[in-house]
Parts: C-alpha cells; structure tokens; sequence
C-alpha cells in the first residue's frame, strides 16, 4: 500500500499494490499495521456499501459532529466517481478548502478521509458502487451536510445532476449549517 497525504493535511490518497500472475491478482485493501505506522485510526466499526444507479448522481457533502466524528476509508468497487472532500476542521490552515479525486474500479486507488471532513461524490458512470469503512457508526442525530453546490467551495462537478435526494438537496449552505 502506498500512502500519500493530499494538501488536506490528514487525508491521504491510498495507492493498492497488486500482485499479479496468470490467475489474475491479489490485494490487500487493509492493513491494520500499515495504518497504524502511518499513525491514522484503524479501528473501523461500520462498513457500507452505496449502489448508484444513474451516472450523474450526488451524494453529500455529509458529516457528523462529536461524539460521532468519522474517519473513512472510501473506495469505488463498480463504476467510476468524482470524489469530494471538504477540511471543515476550524483550526486547520486548510480550513475550508477541498479536494476532488477520480476513484474507479479500475485504479484501485482509495481516499482515507480523516475526522473534521464533509464528503461526498457523483458518479461517473451507471451502476456505481461505493464501500466504506468507517470508524464511528451512524448517528441520525449527530448526521450533518452541506448544500452540494455551496459558493463557498465552488466545486466543479463534472457532470449535470441526474440525481440527488431531497435530504441532500435541501443542506443549507455552509455559514447556516456550520453554526447549527
């Protein structure tokens, strides 16, 4: 596994390194010990799974608050998406800013997304799927988001929206929903 910490200090972009023979291949996609010496959060209490099954859909930008702040571990299985991720950490000096990455199927590449973060993704392709690991398990009541298309973060989503839920969709922009 090859980790590289993005410009949002603490996120890393996670490279998977295949062995490969006439079979085909083997992977590791965890490795406790290999998180442990890159000193990130390892004990991952939920894993999901998100089908999509339009090109063009949106999910996010969710977060949740304390107690129940997450670190992720985001990959795309099926399909290809435009990944998103927002530093919401108030004394970070990348506070504020975001990243955008290409997670597929086929570059086996995942996203580590630490505590203090908003995500989300579209979906490049039909027939996406998600999965995730995460450190904290759902909590309706600590669950937060941010309006996808917020001109604080003026993120370029590559595609028109085909679809998004009314939850997503009704987020309030970021100076209303950060002070909730």
């Amino acid at each position: 596994m090859i980790f590289s910490e993005t410009h949002l200090t603490g996120s890393y972009l996670i490279e998977i390194e295949k062995i490969e023979d006439e079979r085909g291949f083997f992977t590791r996609t965890f490795d406790k010990n290999e998180f442990i010496k890159m000193g990130l959060d390892s004990e991952f209490v939920q894993s999901s799974i998100s089908q999509n099954k339009k090109k063009g859909t949106i999910r996010g930008m969710h977060y949740q608050t304390k107690p129940y702040e997450e670190n992720k571990i985001v990959r795309c299985v099926k399909g290809k998406i435009f990944d998103v991720i927002i530093d919401l950490r108030l004394n970070s000096k990348t506070f504020k800013e975001w990243l955008s990455v290409e997670l597929s199927e086929d570059n086996y590449k995942m996203l580590y997304i630490p505590k203090g973060f908003a995500h989300g993704f579209q979906t490049l392709e039909n027939n996406t799927e998600v999965y995730y690991e995460i450190t904290e398990v759902y909590n309706k009541k600590s669950s937060r988001g941010i309006k996808w298309n917020d001109p604080t973060f003026n993120i370029n989503w590559p595609l028109d929206i085909s679809i998004i839920s009314e939850k997503d969709k009704n987020f309030s922009f970021f100076n209303n929903a950060y002070q909730e």
